[in-house]
């Protein structure tokens, strides 16, 4: 049991620092070619920060364990949203810009519709399901590309600040970092099959909690820096595009690789554990965390403490399912 523990915590500081620095990379890469920071956000980075999910619920649906890459999506939604959000609001409650909110907000939830129909409905993902969802990833790129165009641009000055070094070199690193981030997802994956066996707990309960939390590390060291310098807490707009890409990058890849079900480990009331308090729980905490700030350009301190409230008893829920 310690060497699983170990191992899995290796895999989280593996993915954690891999995606790190191909952050760091590829928007170096970008300004290379001196592409707008606005630009540089909208694309690159949003993937960026997404890929240690896409790697560890990838790898899992080629490794037959859909119950992880189903669990690793809904849980870094929930963790997104109840933990790392929740967090900075409870500091740091105060205005919000309601109409940068709206592009992601559309998005995700007609995205989460779709979502939630075909889990209900079917009780499984296919392959036309992913590339659906893929789709709807590049038209919301698409959508942040055109919107980032009409942004007034910086000075051709602040521009032209590329970094200096060879482009060969930063490309190598680039695929040496992506290495790092897969070597870190198998060990996740792995290991956390393990932990799950040894504690007797369903992989998806270790997906739905540990991984997701694991995954959303570097957003929970965001929000905390950003605190302790005093900056604003955090930007909403890309928690809800982080939890967009959750839902269509991560699980639209999963499941145009390998199709899978929906963990069926559990039932509540008679049904399906997932389909009653899963999916209910990422609407509920997505509408609470979205709402405030739409309808009344702000967010309260009330909202922050209500959704770690959630966040604490979805996961007591989890291990005693």
């Amino acid at each position: 049991m310690l060497v699983p523990i170990l191992l899995f915590c290796v895999g989280l500081v593996c993915l954690v620092k891999g995606g790190d620095w191909f952050v760091d990379g590829a928007v170096g890469i970008a300004r290379r070619f001196h592409l707008p920071d606005l630009l540089i956000g909208a694309t690159v980075v949003s993937i960026g920060t997404t890929l240690p999910e896409v790697m560890i619920s990838a790898s899992s649906a080629l490794g037959g364990h859909g119950e992880i890459a189903y669990g690793n999506a809904i849980g870094s939604v929930i963790c997104n949203a109840a933990l790392v959000a929740a967090i900075t609001i409870v500091f740091r409650p105060g205005k919000a810009d309601a109409a940068a909110l709206r592009l992601p907000v559309f998005f995700f939830f007609g995205a989460a519709v779709f979502y939630a129909a075909v889990a209900y409905t079917t009780g499984s993902f296919s392959r036309v399901v992913g590339v659906i969802l893929l789709g709807v990833f590049l038209a919301y790129t698409a959508a942040q590309v055109a919107a980032a165009r009409k942004t007034p641009q910086p000075d051709a000055q602040e521009q032209d600040q590329a970094p200096a070094g060879s482009l060969g070199l930063e490309i190598l690193k680039l695929v040496l970092e992506a290495g790092l981030i897969a070597l870190g997802a198998n060990l996740m994956v792995d290991n956390g099959i393990l932990i799950a066996a040894a504690l007797g707990v369903p992989e998806s309960v270790i997906a739905l909690t540990v991984v997701a939390l694991g995954t959303s590390l570097p957003e929970l060291a965001t929000a905390i820096t950003s605190l302790v310098k005093g900056h604003s807490a955090l930007s909403l707009g890309n928690v809800i595009g982080a939890n967009l890409f959750n839902l269509v990058l991560v699980s639209g890849v999963s499941v145009t690789l390998a199709p899978f079900g929906i963990p069926e480990n559990a039932v509540i009331a008679g049904h399906n554990a997932s389909l009653v308090l899963d999916l209910p729980v990422m609407f509920l905490v997505m509408v609470l965390l979205v709402a405030p700030p739409l309808l009344k350009g702000k967010l309260y301190r009330w909202q922050g403490v209500a959704l770690l409230a959630l966040y604490a008893g979805y996961c007591a829920i989890q291990f005693t399912l």
